[in-house]
């Protein structure tokens, strides 16, 4: 393979001068082809042995396609579009590497034909996701919802591009990692349209937000983590790890160096090696040739200024920026509280990311005064100490921040291959679960325990939660044939419309002692000067608009869709947002057999409650439905199981609760 001028690499840009060191040339690996023919033939080579292929794309380094290999399968193709990346790549594994724009049409074509030609059984990779202008939200959903493929003449949002590669292809799997941001937006629309596709093509999916540390990462990282297979097989999450590796466990077993050094011999240039001492050390050792057995490679780091130097002699892993004596602050730090970090060794690394190329000051040695190396910030990573990086160290800190850790992607991979090896019915997909709520929900609008449910306007959810909030069902009908007759929006109560319209509520609230929320009302009515149009925006406008909490601004956004409901925002939505109330997450536990109402509502929970809504077009409908199962039947206590929907699909207890039938 042709290696870059050294000029051409200086002129990559990082967005960052580069550390200076040694320049690491790797060469390809030695089954590495760029011909498509070869290729074709080196996997059909692997297959005849019985070895499950895949294809990561979006490979970075290939922390991934490491992770896979270890659980078994063989990583026959990788593709990402940063040249220094996919050269490590290239010379980790054997088939083919490219360097490709998989937002390019023409890209996406070519991978596909690769993967069919080669047999390919597992497509992996974390595409980016990045934000979606209002129209572009608008022509995907309705792609999503149809079962339309994209246009062949237009570029691709990459995480559209990883799904058309699934779809040409047709795998036995899939695995898509990325960072759990792209499921807390508002309306999770990102994952909601993956896994809506994925059920059309027939996948089983699974999706969590997983602790890396869990599987054996020493360190704070979340990724959220989407599983599908093919003809509905379900698949079964891997246990998690017994033991915690701490900073000290993965790194204290190497030499002590000082910041800058740099070795003799430049990329060939190693740090002696005494050997490793626990078990994860060893497990990082494990690859290493015999040969170099007392050697250590790319075990340098930065300079340090000798001010910084001294601050870093006087932290603990307790310490903060803003604790430090004035004249070792060189920041503000009332911005920068947080601008050194001394790592604690007895606990985990926090999160190595891609700004590890930008700034080590978050990640100061525990022991020593100086920033992390490049094989410690790998160590952190799980990436054994025979796998090297091209470029220069500062590709090489962007590369390991970037990557997957190769031992989430191992636990992982060996649960997907125990999967499909056992091939258990996955039961009731999203799709199924949301279509039987809708049906429900829609035969029994006309007798709801939450009548406003139905309501024709937002103004008139507003009303009814603010004033029937665990009011009786006697109470709520009365008041809600008053406010659907009379408050169909806020400018009933205006001057000269009907002055005793306000004296009326006013008078029914006090005879259920509610008449502090009927003045709240009309106060809200007049903030928004009497007029509707107020609440055509997100829920997030009719919040500050109104001051109402998010519970009721999000239900009003859900239960009516109004023509206008794009946010004046480019890059918002509104329309759907996914309720995380007390009750919903009740059904969601209840049904799914998964305590996401004693952990995080916002992960957990919002990920539990998309599983059961889908994003087609029964999805807002279904989430209407789990309002009012929560309301009526699937109830705190003695649930009315036997008149549930979804009673034959429910995992009903898990709990130890007592459930009637």
């Amino acid at each position: 393979m042709a290696r870059p001028s050294s000029k051409a690499s200086k002129a990559h840009e990082y967005g960052v001068k580069l550390v200076r060191g040694p320049f690491v040339n790797l060469p390809p690996h030695r089954e590495h082809t760029d011909d498509v023919d070869k290729f074709v033939a080196y996997a059909a080579r692997l297959k005849s042995t019985g070895a499950r292929l895949a294809a990561d794309f979006f490979s970075g380094a290939g922390g991934l396609s490491l992770g896979l290999e270890k659980a078994g399968f063989r990583v026959v193709l990788g593709a990402d579009h940063e040249p220094f990346a996919i050269r490590t790549h290239a010379h980790h594994f054997g088939g083919m590497s490219v360097d490709w724009d998989l937002s390019e049409p023409a890209a996406i074509a070519r991978v596909v034909d690769l993967c069919t030609k080669a047999g390919v059984e597992l497509i992996a990779g974390g595409p980016p996701c990045q934000p979606f202008s209002r129209a572009g939200r608008s022509m995907i959903r309705h792609r999503v919802e149809s079962g339309l493929r994209e246009p062949r003449d237009e570029r691709r949002d990459l995480w559209r591009s990883f799904v058309e590669i699934v779809q040409g292809v047709l795998p036995r799997a899939v695995v898509m990692e990325n960072v759990p941001d792209m499921a807390l937006d508002r309306e999770m629309f990102i994952l909601r349209s993956v896994v809506e596709t994925l059920e059309q093509l027939g996948y089983s999916v699974e999706e969590r937000v997983v602790d890396t540390w869990r599987y054996g990462v020493p360190q704070f990282r979340q990724r959220l983590v989407l599983v599908a297979l093919r003809n509905n097989v379900k698949f079964t999450w891997p246990k998690e790890s017994a033991r915690k590796v701490t900073v000290w466990n993965a790194i204290g077993d190497l030499p002590e160096v000082e910041g800058g050094w740099r070795p003799e011999g430049g990329e060939h240039g190693w740090a002696e090696y005494s050997g490793p001492i626990t078990q994860f050390q060893r497990e990082m050792r494990s690859r290493v040739n015999a040969s170099d057995a007392g050697k250590v490679y790319d075990h340098i780091t930065r300079p340090v200024r000798e001010d910084d130097r001294q601050a870093f002699d006087r932290m603990t892993h307790a310490t903060k920026y803003t604790d430090l004596d004035r004249e070792h602050q060189r920041y503000r730090g009332d911005i920068f509280d947080d601008k050194y970090n001394r790592l604690n060794e007895n606990d985990l690394s926090r999160t190595i990311t891609a700004h590890i190329a930008k700034d080590g000051y978050w990640y100061i040695h525990p022991r020593q005064s100086r920033t992390l190396t490049v094989r410690e910030a790998a160590r952190l990573q799980t990436f054994p100490d025979d796998f090297r990086f091209d470029g220069p160290p500062s590709a090489a800190f962007r590369q390991i921040g970037n990557a997957v850790p190769p031992q989430l992607g191992f636990a992982i991979g060996r649960a997907v291959l125990s999967s499909l090896d056992s091939a258990s019915d996955a039961g009731i997909t999203t799709r199924e679960t949301a279509q039987t709520l809708a049906k429900w929900m829609s035969a029994r609008l006309p007798s709801l325990s939450m009548p406003w449910l139905r309501a024709k306007t937002r103004w008139q959810i507003i009303v009814a939660e603010l004033l029937l909030d665990r009011a009786s069902p006697s109470v709520s009908t009365t008041m809600w044939r008053f406010i659907n007759q009379n408050l169909v929006g806020p400018e009933a109560f205006a001057p000269g419309e009907n002055d005793e319209l306000a004296e009326q509520l006013v008078d029914l609230a006090t005879g259920i002692g509610r008449r502090a929320r009927a003045e709240k009302v009309i106060a809200i009515a007049e903030s928004l000067n009497f007029k509707s149009t107020a609440l055509d925006g997100s829920a997030e406008e009719m919040k500050q608009a109104t001051g109402l909490t998010d519970g009721i601004a999000d239900l009003a956004e859900l239960a009516v869709e109004v023509d206008s409901a794009f946010s004046a925002h480019d890059n918002e939505i509104s329309g759907e947002p996914v309720l995380v109330t007390k009750g919903i997450l009740r059904v969601a536990r209840r049904f799914q057999a998964n305590p996401v109402d004693r952990r995080n509502k916002m992960t957990d929970g919002r990920l539990a409650v998309a599983r059961m809504i889908g994003f087609g077009p029964s999805s807002r409908l279904a989430h209407l439905g789990m309002i009012e199962l929560a309301n009526s039947i699937c109830r705190p206590e003695v649930p009315l199981c036997g008149e549930c929907p979804l009673v034959e699909s429910c995992a009903r207890d898990g709990f130890g609760e007592s459930i009637a039938s």
